[in-house]
């Protein structure tokens, strides 16, 4: 008995955790754009690990929504919060540890409200003494191509890639704040395939076709799913991964490989068009002069821009990365064809 009454005193809970293990609250993650892509994957990334360091804080300007509504989970919950009011973001980011920070162009197509946006982000994350952001930024890419260069056109007064520089110029605004930052260098969402309008279309001939200003240059490309999960293990990373920029890729495929790939899962035949940057700038959508500046960036600037989206570093950090193939598998079915 006194053996026992001594390994008692000694081990009160010889068999199972103290309680206050199960009382310490994980920290928190904030995730902006939670019921978008690239957060949206963040979240989703967050909810599967269960068992992970971390819980989640999905940031939308519309919690009540349904999409909204669908992120919450004993490991996730849905707060308030607009970009373009920075009071609203101090708010949401109050007691958290770590902020996926991401803004979105292509909903309002300025480039100065983006910029706006992303100080409104590191202001409201010095404030609320934020230990860890990760900057969804792409390059400026007027420090490779000036505004006097006439190999593209300069856009809406003082811009190469409006959508691109404006996150490469709000790089600027974390580092000034002071905000522990890691800055995530995406690439081209396979998902466009599906979403963005930039799946096959058929041609004047009736052949279905993917068109894109690129050559025979390799374009770095991603899942967006992949883009949540890459972020979240950056998070699980830590103090090693702030002050680096880190692009990410799942391949670095050519037009002709993408088509190839189409055509392979989808069971037709899908071709590449290739046409000059130009041309695709004239095709007359909103965003075309802006997306047909980037592919050609991407295109002239090619083995700056692959070497930047190392698959393999990529892979070492997420090792669940898709290829494109694997991408398609899951995915054919819902790429939208023209009969």
């Amino acid at each position: 008995m006194q053996g026992i009454a001594k390994s008692l005193v000694a081990h009160p809970f010889p068999t199972q955790r103290f309680p206050e293990d199960f009382l310490m609250p994980k920290p928190i993650i904030a995730i902006i754009g939670a019921t978008g892509a690239q957060g949206g994957g963040v979240v989703r990334a967050l909810g599967r690990d269960t068992a992970g360091p971390f819980v989640g804080r999905a940031l939308t300007r519309r919690p009540n929504s349904e999409a909204a509504r669908a992120l919450a989970s004993p490991h996730v919950e849905v707060v308030a919060a607009d970009l373009d009011d920075a009071a609203s973001l101090e708010r949401a980011f109050a007691g958290a540890h770590g902020v996926f920070a991401v803004t979105n162009f292509w909903e309002h197509f300025s480039p100065e409200r983006e910029l706006a946006q992303a100080e409104n982000i590191a202001t409201a994350a010095r404030r609320a003494a934020v230990q860890h952001v990760i900057w969804s930024t792409l390059e400026d890419t007027r420090r490779l191509v000036p505004l006097d260069d006439p190999r593209m056109p300069t856009l809406m007064g003082k811009y190469k890639v409006p959508h691109f520089d404006a996150k490469g110029e709000a790089d600027h605004l974390f580092a000034a704040a002071g905000v522990p930052t890691t800055y995530l260098l995406t690439s081209f969402y396979w998902d466009n395939f599906i979403h963005f309008g930039m799946g096959p279309k058929p041609g004047p001939d009736g052949k279905l076709a993917i068109t894109l200003p690129m050559g025979d240059a390799k374009l770095p490309g991603i899942a967006v799913e992949d883009i949540g999960a890459a972020a979240y293990a950056i998070f699980n990373k830590g103090d090693e991964w702030i002050g680096r920029r880190v692009g990410i890729a799942g391949e670095h495929l050519t037009g002709v490989e993408m088509a190839a790939g189409l055509s392979e899962a989808l069971q037709r035949e899908i071709r590449y068009n290739d046409v000059p940057a130009q041309v695709f700038r004239g095709f007359g959508f909103p965003g075309a002069d802006d997306l047909g500046n980037m592919f050609q960036f991407n295109r002239e600037f090619a083995a700056t821009f692959c070497a930047t989206r190392n698959v393999d570093a990529t892979r070492a950090l997420h090792p669940q990365l898709q290829t494109f193939r694997q991408w398609l598998a899951r995915n054919k079915d819902r790429i939208p064809l023209d009969p």
